[in-house]
């Protein structure tokens, strides 16, 4: 396994532990967007059906569960646990208009035509957009918490690094899967400008408050 790869599953873990300690400690979903939790659940629940008939290493298989149980953590803290701090008329994305396409270009742009191999594809399509809800609310609030835009950066800096982990096993490796890479790559564009408020404001101390 190279850095880039490794670097990117701790900024990955490092988002979800981020989000879970922020909603546990300040005991409030507030800011969260319980739609991206949803998106993301579906994506690891799809993505990760491998588990009961596929063994790769005990890291892959430890990595894997830790992302689906803390995937549905997440969810029953915000929809159960703390619902009444959940703000769900500022979570108003519309998910089924991502959804939809995913699905439908899962059907048609995949390796393989079966129920797994779509359903991987289809959680590979759906993650590059999951972070959209989450984007929204903060773009309709005009603001972000410091612990929020830390889970944001850490979740883009995961996508960003696996995009150099596909080049990197590219050039030392001749693999190459354009599905993931092409999907990443969108989703790293997608936080772009967070990215640039992120290290303009929040590293220097200020909140993030988009402008008006």
């Amino acid at each position: 396994m190279n850095i880039f790869r490794m670097f990117g599953d701790l900024s990955h873990l490092l988002a979800i532990i981020i989000l879970l300690l922020k909603i546990w400690k300040t005991r409030s979903c507030s800011g969260i967007s319980g739609k991206t939790q949803i998106l993301f659940t579906v994506v690891y629940t799809t993505r990760y059906l491998d588990l009961f008939f596929s063994y790769i290493s005990l890291y892959n298989s430890v990595m894997k569960i830790v992302f689906l149980v803390a995937s549905y953590a997440t969810i029953y803290l915000i929809y159960f646990k703390f619902k009444a701090t959940y703000d769900k008329n500022q979570d108003t994305f519309r998910i089924e208009f991502l959804l939809g396409p995913c699905a439908v270009l899962a059907l048609i742009l995949n390796h393989e035509f079966s129920v797994v191999e779509i359903l991987w594809t289809f959680s590979i399509y759906l993650e590059a957009v999951a972070i959209l809800p989450q984007l929204f609310m903060v773009s309709k609030t005009g603001e972000a918490e410091t612990i929020t835009s830390h889970y944001l950066f850490c979740l883009g800096s995961y996508r960003a690094l696996y995009i150099l982990n596909w080049i990197y096993r590219y050039v030392y490796e001749d693999f190459k899967d354009w599905i993931p890479v092409i999907a990443g790559i969108i989703q790293t564009v997608l936080y772009c400008d967070f990215f640039y408020l992120y290290v303009t404001k929040v590293l220097k101390g200020r909140s993030l408050k988009l402008p008006a």
